[in-house]
C-alpha cells in the first residue's frame, strides 16, 4: 500500500476529510508535526509528502530541513498548502525544485486528493530505474526531473557534496552529472565514484553546457559513460537516456 505523509501542526476537520478521502482511494496515511524529534523517527517508505503550512509550522526550520533531506534522499515529491506568504516561507527551507505542486488556501479536499492520486499513479517510483541528477542549478534539476520522471525514479542533488552523501547509502542505475559545479565539481564526484569498489560500476553521463571540441575532449578524457549537452532539446535528452538503458538491457545489465 502506498503511503502519504501529512505534515501539519494541527488536525483540523479539513485534514481529517483529506485523510478519509485518500484512504478511500487506497492510501495509507501517516501524520506528523514538524517537530525535529518526531520527524527524525520517520522510517516508513513514503510515496508523497503533503505539508499543511500554518504560522507555527513555518517557524520549525530544523524539522523542515530534515523533511527536505529525506525528500531528497528518498525521492519523495512534496505538495504544499498554505497562503502565499506561508508557501514562500516554506521555500526558505525546502527548495522549489522539490515542491511538485502548491495549493493556495482555501483548498478543495476532493481536488487535492485527486491530484495526489493522479501524481502517484503517473509518476510513482515503484519498479522504475533510479537516476541521480546532480546540478547546482535548481531550474535545471526541475527541468530534468520533469522530462524523465514519468518513466524513471529521479533523485535530485544540488551539489557534488550532496551527491556523494546520497551515494554513500544508495545505488542509482545512472548518474547524470553536471560537469561544472562550485566546491565539488563533476570531475571530483566521478573520481570518487570510480575510486570506490562498491560504486565503481555505477554508470555516469556528464551534463555540460559546452559543446566545443576542446571541452568535449576534456570531458571524455575522464572516461564517463557519455555526455549530454544541456542545450539539447528535452526529447533528445530523454531519447539518449532511453537508448542508454536499452543498450544495457541488451547487454544483460
Amino acid at each position: 500500500m502506498q503511503k502519504v505523509l501529512i505534515v501539519s501542526e494541527t488536525q483540523s476537520y479539513l485534514l481529517v476529510s483529506l485523510q478519509e478521502r485518500l484512504e478511500e482511494l487506497g492510501f495509507e496515511i501517516l501524520h506528523v508535526g514538524a517537530d525535529p524529534d518526531a520527524v527524525s523517527k520517520i522510517s516508513h517508505n513514503i510515496d508523497l509528502m503533503f505539508i499543511f503550512a500554518d504560522e507555527t509550522l513555518i517557524d520549525m526550520h530544523q524539522g523542515l530541513t530534515y523533511l527536505k533531506d529525506k525528500a531528497t534522499e528518498d525521492d519523495i515529491p512534496i505538495f504544499v498548502s498554505g497562503d502565499s506568504t506561508q508557501i514562500k516561507e516554506i521555500m526558505n527551507d525546502i527548495p522549489m525544485h522539490l515542491i511538485q505542486k502548491e495549493f493556495p488556501r482555501p483548498i478543495n479536499v476532493g481536488e487535492v486528493a485527486d491530484a495526489i492520486n493522479s501524481y502517484i499513479f503517473t509518476f510513482g517510483k515503484h519498479n522504475k530505474r533510479k537516476i541521480l541528477v546532480v546540478d547546482d542549478s535548481g531550474a535545471m534539476l526541475r527541468n530534468v526531473k520533469g522530462w524523465l520522471e514519468e518513466k524513471y525514479q529521479v533523485i535530485l542533488a544540488n551539489s557534488g557534496a550532496m551527491a556523494i552523501k546520497y551515494l554513500a547509502t544508495n545505488r542509482p542505475d545512472l548518474v547524470l552529472l553536471d560537469y561544472e559545479m562550485p566546491v565539488v565539481d563533476g570531475k571530483q564526484v566521478l573520481e570518487m565514484i570510480r575510486s570506490e569498489t562498491e560504486f565503481s560500476s555505477i554508470p555516469v553521463i556528464f551534463l555540460t553546457s559546452k559543446g566545443d571540441k576542446e571541452s568535449v575532449m576534456q570531458v571524455m578524457a575522464l572516461k564517463p559513460d557519455g555526455y549530454l549537452l544541456k542545450t539539447m532539446p528535452p526529447e533528445q535528452i530523454k531519447k539518449a537516456v532511453d537508448d542508454f538503458f536499452e543498450k544495457r538491457k541488451a547487454m544483460g545489465k
